[in-house]
């Protein structure tokens, strides 16, 4: 494994001596949280075939949230199925 560079030090000196906080707001707390909990159980398997354009678009907002493109999928399903998540009308 590589030595961690100056910054990284920093950063590991920080945290360690307690002096990071956390700029997470309850709301982006609350959404990791849902999407964990979303993706904790899994005792299914479905496979489902998207369009390349899709895949590509959803693994790109995936990457923008942080997270893999299967946990958003399971994310956005469990949202929909549970209501959370409607379907925007047209105006």
């Amino acid at each position: 494994m590589p030595r961690p560079d100056q910054e990284e030090q920093q950063l590991l000196g920080d945290y360690e001596a307690g002096r990071l906080v956390s700029v997470a707001s309850a709301a982006e707390l609350k959404r990791l949280r849902e999407a964990a909990r979303a993706t904790a159980v899994k005792d299914k398997r479905v496979n489902i075939r998207l369009s390349s354009g899709d895949l590509m678009d959803i693994q790109a907002l995936a990457l923008t949230e942080g997270m893999p493109y299967q946990t958003l999928i399971a994310s956005v399903l469990h949202k929909y199925v549970s209501g959370q998540l409607v379907e925007k009308k047209p105006a």
